[in-house]
């Protein structure tokens, strides 16, 4: 390969096989290989997340996140293409890191009822320690059919199959019913933790929202396990 030189500063994304266009480029391509530009690339996807939870989606401009990262403009563009391939970048990055956490975390609980709690908590907390991030998962994604699709093939899938491996561990140690279908307790189950997101995010009272994990646990595996 040639070396090549140039004024503008390095790329961290690794080299494109598309013939070098790196605005078509997915958002989970992008490499953060050294400090400076991880440090660049979190401090525009942290500024991206407080802005669209301040001015909305639709009314933020990608000079008004170049702002809150203090970065020029030109070097937004040299990471991604539009104001889109933003917002899907910062739901990735939170949306893995939640995963990652849970997938450690679940892993060392074997009683499946113990997972079901762990899971709520970790729900409750991520969103909880950052409202602008809740506001922008529980309002902005959802103004646009395009982005909530996208984000639910790219994320949402995964969740739910996380939820539904925990629930049909349950059914065959004996400890939940297994008359219920693990696709409806897995809704049951992420909705509740939604709408309680929703309501903290509404309520005008300043409130811990993992504080409400054992209290919906509580509801959901009461339906779930085995009478008598």
């Amino acid at each position: 390969m040639k070396t090549q030189t140039s004024t503008k500063p390095a790329d961290p994304r690794p080299e494109p096989s598309n013939g070098g266009n790196p605005a078509s480029r997915n958002t989970s391509d992008i490499a953060r290989t050294t400090g400076h530009s991880e440090d660049k690339y979190r401090r525009i996807l942290q500024a991206a997340v407080t802005v669209f939870a301040e001015h909305g989606y639709f009314n933020s401009r990608v000079s008004d996140i170049a702002k809150r990262a203090k970065v020029a403009d030109g070097t937004i563009y040299l990471y991604f293409k539009n104001k889109e391939q933003i917002l899907m970048a910062a739901l990735d990055q939170a949306f893995d890191t939640f995963m990652e956490t849970a997938r450690t975390e679940l892993a060392a609980i074997k009683d499946p009822r113990a997972k079901l709690r762990k899971l709520a908590f970790l729900h409750l907390d991520r969103l909880g320690a950052n409202r602008g991030l809740a506001m922008v998962v529980q309002t902005e994604l959802r103004q646009s059919a395009k982005f909530l699709s996208e984000f639910s093939h790219r994320h949402m899938v995964a969740y739910f199959d996380m939820v539904r491996e925990i629930l049909r561990e349950g059914q065959a140690a004996g400890h939940f019913r297994p008359d219920i279908s693990d696709r409806i307790a897995a809704n049951v189950f992420f909705g509740s933790l939604d709408s309680l997101v929703t309501s903290w995010l509404l309520s005008d009272h300043e409130y811990q929202l993992s504080a409400s994990a054992d209290g919906v646990a509580d509801v959901i595996l009461a339906g779930l396990e085995k009478r008598g």
